[in-house]
């Protein structure tokens, strides 16, 4: 989590970005990602300097930088030599006609994801004195250590949710590495987000990947090129998410992911099916769609209005068969009565295999969103397989469930049970004998059946309450009296003393 000096740095400059002339906070998130991604590139030249250099010294010979991002002639543009510049004209002139078209140009000549998104990307700094300013306070951003720059991403994105209308793109990213965390990726798996906003769970994956299989990865250029290109599939209808993750992903090692611009939902895009291996998502919730723009082949398989529950019928459709799923759900998706809901809970549970529910606190998502959520983890199976469903009642994720979400000593399970909930999804063999009064147990499908395929952990987790005796109230009135006598004594021995 960041420390509060650089969440006022970052505060600085938003506010400069406002008094500047820029309040859209959607355009402030991409203004001051281009400059990021920028800063970005030149500590990705310096660490491959660095590694030349380091190579030349031990084979005692000159070794070229490999794969370098700037040449010799682009040298002026990278982020440590032009915030010397000292003049606020000539820094504009090269960040805006120079440093831009270089950024936006950048794979261009692979036709890279990045460079397709790109393209309509614009420098809206309007100032050589707003842009002289924020260089400076980006400048004084930390940015060293990885975690660091993700959380810094994240309360940027935060502030785009507190601001309005954009806060569907935010998953806290110890949610994101959790459910990574649990459904352990592999270097053979297709993986996808159906709206993907920021990339932060394909960005997750990619990193979980580097951190587990980097030998494998990059074992071979063909193994390499499959991390890149078809690994990481990614779709949203909004442009400026799209550049924003396509830069995540670029900035994470993933060179060309298939981010796209797609509405998910619609019709256009219904003839894709059975494509990917793992879904990782947290999906637009309390939405609703018109029947005309829906895919028909969702529409027959829900036949509803409401966002939460398209998606999940689009997820069993993208998914090959074997393939799995870990998805953020709002909690009504769990218990609905309507019959849409009914209906699609009773085809997870009796055609696929649901394997877990994860139930989370409301004050996850908060200060944005109050809302109760699950993670719903399943595998397409399309012939059954669910036995045993496992339910876990997550009580903390490490911050407080207030709107400040400060960090607390994640060493405490009062504190933080994701570390418990990893241990045991890994070692669900051992769950069975726990009871439903435990906060984790199994719950067998035919329980489920019986009570209306509701997934609600509320229904199944059973309350112990502790018997409480009470002194009779005789024997409290007494004691009432006796202790009003001591302070009537009290008050004559007052009076005397004051006379």
């Amino acid at each position: 989590m960041i420390t509060g000096e650089i969440k006022s740095k970052i505060d600085q400059i938003w506010n400069a970005f406002w008094s500047g002339g820029i309040s859209n906070p959607l355009e402030v998130m991409e203004q001051m990602t281009y400059l990021l991604f920028i800063r970005r590139l030149d500590e990705i030249q310096i660490t491959k300097e660095k590694k030349a250099n380091k190579l030349s010294q031990i084979k005692k010979q000159n070794i070229a930088i490999e794969h370098p991002i700037f040449t010799p002639e682009q040298d002026h543009l990278r982020w440590s030599k032009f915030i010397t510049l000292g003049d606020a004209a000539t820094l504009y002139n090269t960040v805006a006609n120079e440093v831009f078209p270089f950024i936006k140009n950048l794979g261009a000549e692979d036709e890279t994801t990045y460079s397709h998104h790109m393209k309509d990307a614009r420098f809206t700094i309007p100032t050589p004195a707003l842009l002289t300013k924020v260089v400076d306070l980006v400048a004084d951003v930390p940015m060293d250590d990885k975690d660091t720059k993700g959380d810094i991403y994240e309360y940027m994105l935060g502030k785009i949710a507190s601001a309005g209308q954009n806060g569907q793109f935010r998953t806290p990213r110890h949610i994101i590495k959790m459910i990574v965390e649990l459904m352990q990726p592999k270097p053979t798996d297709t993986i996808c987000d159906p709206a993907c906003g920021t990339a932060g769970f394909l960005v997750a994956a990619s990193e979980y990947l580097n951190d587990h299989y980097s030998t494998e990865i990059f074992a071979n250029p063909e193994a390499a090129k499959r991390f890149s290109e078809e690994t990481f599939f990614g779709y949203d209808f909004d442009s400026t998410m799209l550049r924003i993750g396509s830069m995540n992903m670029m900035l994470h090692g993933v060179e060309n992911p298939r981010i796209e611009n797609r509405d998910s939902l619609s019709e256009t895009h219904s003839h894709i099916a059975e494509k990917y291996s793992l879904i990782l998502a947290n999906p637009p919730f309390a939405g609703s769609l018109d029947n005309e723009s829906c895919a028909k082949n969702i529409q027959a398989v829900v036949k509803t209005k409401k966002t939460e529950l398209l998606f999940l019928a689009l997820f069993l459709r993208l998914l090959k068969t074997g393939g799995r799923a870990a998805v953020i759900v709002p909690d009504g998706v769990l218990f609905g009565s309507s019959k849409a809901h009914k209906d699609l809970r009773q085809k997870i549970v009796e055609e696929q295999k649901l394997e877990a529910i994860i139930s989370m606190p409301s004050g996850v998502f908060k200060p944005y969103a109050g809302v109760s959520t699950a993670i719903m983890i399943f595998t397409k199976t399309m012939s059954g397989g669910t036995d045993k469903v496992w339910f876990y009642d997550m009580q903390a994720d490490g911050y407080s469930l207030d709107d400040k979400r400060n960090e607390l000593d994640s060493s405490k399970h009062d504190n933080n049970n994701i570390p418990d909930i990893i241990a045991r999804f890994k070692n669900l063999e051992a769950e069975s004998t726990r009871k439903a009064t435990e906060q984790s147990f199994m719950v067998d499908k035919a329980d489920i059946a019986a009570n209306g395929y509701d997934l609600s952990i509320n229904r199944y987790k059973e309350v112990v309450y502790e018997q409480v005796e009470y002194e009779a109230p005789s024997k409290i009135l007494a004691d009432l009296e006796a202790l009003e006598q001591d302070i009537l004594k009290g008050m004559a021995t007052l009076k005397e003393l004051l006379k």
